[in-house]
């Protein structure tokens, strides 16, 4: 019963079918003679629709206490025959109630003759009546148990997802940190003037970095701004071997990614080709919005004896996997490995507003 009446259309629907059920009755009783069609119809309709509420409840409290797949489920069918006996004549009592006050108004419409065939009736209805609340309170428990169960499936598997989105991207910290330091360090001997101006600009890489940190989505403005705070640090590595090109759709900047997603396809193109190639060369970063979708392209030179080059690492399995998390089959990640030339690109549903969740 609670079930039902969790909504206005489960009280609605469960109304109609107790007012068609004393309808039924009604009729039963004008075929049989014992009343006039509107005698009958002021007899079994109010009648029905306590009983509904009576039987209902009771049924439900009844449903709840003794669940299918309980411990002695031989008690459960001994229960309900005599919760549904008492009901059956505890209805019979209340409709010779009801039949006393109708007759006491002395008019034509009201009142009906209560043989005793019209008794055993009432009570043999109630019986049925009964039972088939009590079968309609499991199905509705039954039902509200698996949905429950979904619910808490759900969560458990977006509590899973964000948990391991949260892994992925702690594991791109370390990982550009790592190799920062190592840049540092290689240049602490070499250029000592270099190595403090990339340390401050690491700094402010990881200022930056650490702002994003509570956002679960940042716009692509922010998440360039981190670019080129790490194009910066290895603009001092590097020098005149590394040159950027950037080509950014003015109505893409305020679309929504998740932080530090494009971040590692650029250090893959630093480090896996320029840092390979002693001429160095150009880094292009493409992103334009088209219609729906935001479109996002990584590409850099490539040394033609290094077949792996941007495959190796972390990053591209990385941002594979947090791509899959966040939008599952709506995004995708695509890359070509040409002789000279690797190219990455990102397709992703194109997000001004945070989605839910």
């Amino acid at each position: 019963m609670r079930g039902l009446s969790g909504s206005r259309r489960g009280i609605a629907l469960y109304l109609l079918t107790w007012l068609f059920l004393g309808c039924a009755l009604a009729g039963v009783i004008a075929v049989a003679g014992a009343a006039a069609p509107l005698n009958a119809l002021l007899f079994a309709l109010p009648l029905n629709l306590v009983y509904a509420f009576a039987a209902g409840f009771s049924a439900y409290y009844l449903c709840r206490a003794y669940p299918l797949g309980s411990a002695r489920p031989v008690l459960i069918p001994l229960v309900f025959t005599v919760a549904a006996t008492v009901a059956g004549f505890l209805w019979l009592a209340l409709a010779q109630a009801w039949n006393a006050v109708c007759l006491l108004l002395e008019v034509s419409w009201a009142g009906v003759v209560l043989t005793p065939q019209l008794s055993a009736l009432i009570v043999g209805v109630g019986l049925l009546l009964y039972g088939l609340a009590a079968a309609v309170n499991y199905l509705v428990i039954a039902f509200l148990q698996v949905q429950g169960a979904e619910q808490r499936a759900l969560e458990a598997r977006l509590a899973a997802q964000e948990a391991e989105l949260r892994m992925l991207r702690t594991q791109i910290d370390p990982h550009f940190l790592f190799n920062s330091l190592n840049s540092i360090s290689a240049l602490t001997s070499q250029d000592p003037k270099g190595a403090r101006q990339m340390a401050l600009q690491l700094a402010a890489f990881f200022r930056q970095s650490l702002g994003m940190e509570a956002h679960r989505m940042v716009t692509l403005e922010q998440e360039l701004l981190l670019i080129r705070h790490f194009l910066a640090i290895e603009q001092v590595r590097f020098g005149d071997r590394l040159r950027i090109r950037e080509a950014v759709g003015e109505d893409a900047l305020a679309c929504l990614l998740p932080p530090m997603l494009i971040q590692p396809l650029v250090e893959n193109a630093v480090k896996h080709g320029i840092c390979q190639l002693a001429e160095g060369g150009v880094v292009s970063l493409m992103v334009r919005r088209d219609g729906s979708q935001l479109r996002i392209v990584v590409e850099n030179p490539a040394d033609p004896a290094r077949a792996a080059g941007n495959l190796k690492g972390i990053g591209l399995a990385n941002v594979r996997q947090r791509l899959a998390g966040a939008y599952q089959h709506e995004a995708s990640i695509h890359w070509t490995r040409q002789p000279d030339r690797f190219t990455v690109e990102i397709t992703m549903p194109a997000q001004v507003e945070v989605p839910p969740g």
